[in-house]
């Protein structure tokens, strides 16, 4: 079971090397993070975009572009389909976003001919490794599905332990959180916690331990489990994959670690044939480097 970044990228680096196509490459913070996946031996990249300005890029990072192969496609859009289609074809174990807006990304990523569908819902995984929680905790969904019905919840909780299961854990403990641990009919996100745990239980939802609803405090932290008297439950204390609500209680979550917290972290969009990297311009260079680690891992765990 990986407990860090520092045992994640060793694990990366146990395994074949992986390749990452990028999209729209001409930009400095994806190709800095790039230049050090490189130089940990965490994975190559092919750059596509427009060479000249992915060159000046590189040259203003003193970057040396030898070792890398470059595509010349100066069109945004045809650039991120070239991309895209390395990924789908076999020769990119990873896609990632560069230069190139969201929408459009994640447009190429549904792309019905060259694209990276797989008939799953897509949605986003971030995993953390916070200063005085022992594992991993995998937040779930922090910036995609906005508001997601129990079918979503059953689909984002397979995305996610896909990851884990990646990552060595071969049974994640999945808490469906919410304000409070028992069912209210008033409201709607205990009912699902409790609707997914019957599921579980009765083998619709595998490969893992759901038990909801749970309070973030119970979910996580054993000595509020056990003032609560919730010792008993299967999750107390002791969650892996924390299951939001929504997107608000995930992106609120997220971004109070990020900057409040002692925390390295990394994110990736699952359900799709291979691992996809969508960071934004205000995620940090660590951040970027941890999330294609990330994606490296989840790579060589579908392709076993």
């Amino acid at each position: 079971m990986i407990t860090n970044f520092d045992e994640l990228i060793s694990r990366v680096k146990a395994c074949s090397k992986k390749t990452l196509a990028v999209a729209v490459a001409q930009d400095d913070a994806v190709l800095e993070a790039v230049q050090e996946a490189k130089k940990q031996g965490i994975a190559d990249a092919i750059l596509v975009g427009d060479e000249e300005k992915i060159r000046k890029v590189a040259d203003s990072l003193q970057m040396d572009l030898s070792g890398y192969r470059i595509i010349h496609e100066p069109d945004d859009w045809q650039a991120a389909l070239t991309a895209v289609k390395l990924a789908h074809d076999g020769e990119a174990d990873m896609y990632m976003k560069g230069l190139l807006d969201t929408k459009s990304f994640l447009k190429s990523i549904l792309d019905k001919e060259v694209g990276l569908r797989t008939g799953r819902p897509l949605s986003h995984v971030a995993v953390f490794e916070v200063e005085g929680i022992r594992q991993l905790l995998f937040l779930t969904d922090v910036a995609f599905i906005t508001y997601p019905t129990l079918e979503d919840k059953v689909h984002i909780i397979e995305n996610t332990v896909e990851v884990a299961h990646a990552c060595g854990l071969e049974c994640p403990k999945v808490a469906p959180v919410a304000a409070v641990e028992v069912v209210n009919p008033k409201m709607p996100a205990t009912v699902d916690a409790a609707e997914l745990t019957k599921m579980n239980e009765e083998g619709k939802i595998t490969g893992c331990i759901v038990d909801g609803p749970l309070s973030m405090d119970i979910a996580i932290d054993p000595e509020a489990a056990a003032h609560k008297g919730a010792s008993g439950r299967r999750v107390a204390g002791d969650a892996d994959i924390i299951l939001f609500p929504d997107i608000h209680a995930g992106n609120l979550v997220y971004k109070t670690l990020v900057h409040t917290a002692k925390v390295e972290n990394g994110c990736i969009l699952t359900g799709t044939k291979v691992p996809a990297i969508l960071t934004s311009r205000s995620d940090s260079f660590r951040t970027k480097v941890n999330s294609i680690a990330l994606a490296a891992v989840v790579a060589e765990g579908l392709k076993k």
